[in-house]
């Protein structure tokens, strides 16, 4: 097997995959068969100290796809509400019992300096190898002036981060919410206060759906529904984006990502890895289907490093950050066509009713000697905007092939269309 370790804001592990702080990470009893299957590291589920926790029932909604599938969570559950006590005993006796495994400690407090250190320290003593700052939380506690509350205010971001850093000498992982309109904000005040790690995303802000038949709010808590914190595969592109966004910014060097959201599969983690995190962390897939999905995933990265001849994680990481770009930095000259493969087509017609319905209008439907359809691109009217190849339900029958020509490559900025730049010639 290729060498999974990873070292994450100083911190190392066997592996990137790590438990996120939620369900899954409240007790010993969770962690140590999560460690047993093979995880790297959890990050314990969020401590409080004050107010006291109180969670209701019932407390997922799960969004499905048309064939039920789950691709979503949505989650009304608080932080932990087991006695603090309790959870510092199980972390230290984790600790001593699995020296190799990592065990992050994620604490939450309102916005007093005192709270937030005696918590801070009291998590130190007990052996973790860092901490993580809870301040994204979207549901229950912002309500409390806690959670998202604080991690939409890039002030109170860069002041919770600086108190922990004064109060321990642990790593500091400050956890974002992505409902703000630009990550960059608060992962910058994050980098202000001295974090060494920015963990993102939290879940996002949603309502999963409506009981028709009574009228409420999924979950339902005896007739009344509110709204909740949403992961799961459908946020992934979410987390990608934010990921990469803070990995190629120069504002946010030196600070290392422990990327969340809707990992599920070993390609998963090596995207965002790729795109400049450090590390995974985990939580829906471990819940939908066990602990031991870490057994693929590991096995399948490992895979995936052999076949590109990646020698560590580290060979990889950030790849595809430089190629990630603005909009105005692409190449207004780049053009491709849609192929269709005849002898691949199964003739369902899906392309060409949403290239005919929703497009451009650039496929044709002739009649076979057979009887059948024959289904193939009109060049002049296809854009290569390559909806006919997703919606395709044969692998590879439609493809998308490059127009080669002499044009250079050119950004909207320079292009002669642009109304700006020939203002200004």
């Amino acid at each position: 097997m290729k060498d999974l370790g990873c070292i994450i804001a100083g911190v190392e592990s066997i592996n990137p995959f790590w438990l996120a702080s939620a369900p899954p990470t409240d007790k010993k009893y969770n962690v140590e068969r999560a460690f047993k299957a093979g995880w790297g590291g959890a990050v314990w589920k969020t401590l409080g100290e004050d107010p006291p926790v109180v969670n209701v029932t019932s407390r997922y909604g799960v969004h499905r796809s048309h064939d039920r599938t789950i691709i979503g969570i949505n989650n009304i559950e608080l932080i932990s509400d087991r006695p603090l006590d309790i959870n510092l005993r199980e972390m230290e006796e984790m600790r001593r019992a699995w020296p190799d495994r990592v065990i992050i400690g994620s604490i939450m407090a309102p916005m007093d300096e005192r709270a937030w250190k005696d918590l801070a320290i009291k998590v130190a003593n007990t052996g973790v190898q860092g901490i993580e700052l809870n301040l994204g939380c979207p549901h229950g506690m912002c309500e409390r002036g806690m959670g998202s509350a604080v991690g939409q205010d890039p002030e109170f971001v860069e002041q919770t981060t600086r108190w922990v850093r004064e109060a321990t000498d642990l790593p500091v992982f400050t956890k974002l919410t992505p409902n703000v309109t630009d990550i960059m904000l608060p992962a910058c005040a994050a980098k202000a206060g001295g974090a060494h790690a920015i963990s993102l995303i939290n879940t996002v802000n949603s309502i999963i759906g409506v009981d028709l038949d009574n009228m409420t709010p999924t979950p339902t808590v005896d007739g009344h529904g509110t709204h909740g914190g949403y992961c799961g595969e459908a946020v992934k592109p979410i987390a990608l984006h934010m990921t990469a966004e803070i990995a190629r910014s120069q504002e946010t060097a030196g600070v290392e990502i422990s990327a969340i959201g809707g990992i599920t599969t070993w390609r998963d983690a090596a995207e965002f890895i790729a795109l400049g995190a450090s590390g995974v962390q985990v939580c829906t897939a471990a819940m939908l289907y066990g602990f031991r999905i870490v057994e693929d995933m590991n096995e399948g990265l490992a895979a995936f490093m052999r076949e590109k001849k990646y020698r560590t994680i580290e060979d990889f990481k950030g790849a595809a950050s430089a190629q990630t770009v603005d909009w105005n930095a692409l190449n207004m000259n780049h053009d491709l066509l849609a192929r269709i493969n005849p002898d691949a087509c199964i003739e369902c017609g899906r392309c060409f009713i949403a290239c005919e319905d929703t497009s451009h209008q650039a496929i044709r439907i002739d009649a076979k000697p057979d009887g059948g359809r024959l289904f193939s691109v009109i060049d002049d009217e296809c854009v290569g905007c390559n909806l006919c190849m997703h919606v395709c339900p044969v692998k590879d029958c439609i493809t998308m092939e490059a127009v080669v020509d002499d044009r250079p490559y050119t950004t909207w900025p320079e292009h002669p269309k642009n109304p700006l730049r020939n203002a200004a010639e």
